[in-house]
């Protein structure tokens, strides 16, 4: 996986809570950061397959099937 370079133009004060946060978790901002986006791309993508799998189930009760037992 290859890498890129991102360019932030963000508030002194924003800047400041950052790194503040970044600081209380051991992280540096840039850590920080890409943590941050990625945690919100899974976040994302896990609603994606909830809504998908929803309609999945929809698609087969209406069709007469019995859903499955939940777990």
């Amino acid at each position: 996986m290859g890498t890129s370079v991102l360019s932030l133009r963000m508030d002194r004060d924003l800047l400041d809570r950052v790194r503040r946060r970044a600081a209380r978790s051991g992280m540096s901002v840039q850590d920080y950061v890409v943590r941050t986006l990625i945690r919100d791309d899974f976040d994302d993508r896990f609603q994606a397959a909830v809504d998908e799998t929803e309609r999945f189930y929809e698609v087969t009760c209406d069709r007469g099937q019995e859903s499955p037992d939940p777990v």
